[in-house]
């Protein structure tokens, strides 16, 4: 009896996949945060008459507020420090309650997500630690 419910106990927790369900949770975050840094830059960009936000530039840059260390080559990011991160979060106060962070060890410095504008003027957020097969991107 014992015995039955020992691979019962197995096959349910192999079944659910705890480590691949917090994966697709962060994941899941990471999206969230993309979607809400694109809108806060957007809006940001309606209320500026048209001006993007200081730094943002056709290279892309990781978004925090450190001065080096910026290099991200995950996740789908190609962020090569140039310089500093890019700093929105000052500016962007008024359209973001707080930083983004990725969740799994974001922080204000650096944030893990990057921000590039195209020739066309097209904003991309990406979330750069994506624990998936796809990459985490929004553009508008």
């Amino acid at each position: 009896m014992i015995a039955v419910i020992s691979a019962l106990a197995v096959t349910v927790f192999v079944a659910l996949n705890p480590a691949q369900r917090l994966k697709d949770s962060r994941d899941a975050r990471r999206q969230t945060d993309v979607e809400t840094i694109l809108s806060a830059v957007h809006t940001y960009i309606v209320d500026n008459k048209g001006s993007l936000p200081a730094g943002l530039t056709t290279t892309e840059k990781q978004i925090g507020t450190a001065a080096s260390g910026c290099t991200l080559a995950t996740g789908g990011c190609g962020v090569v420090a140039t310089g500093d991160c890019i700093n929105i979060l000052t500016p962007m106060a008024p359209y973001l309650k707080s930083a983004p962070l990725d969740p799994n060890g974001g922080t204000t410095g650096l944030t893990k997500y990057s921000l590039v504008v195209d020739a066309n003027g097209m904003v991309t957020v990406k979330a750069c630690g994506t624990e998936g097969a796809t990459n985490i991107a929004t553009s508008r």
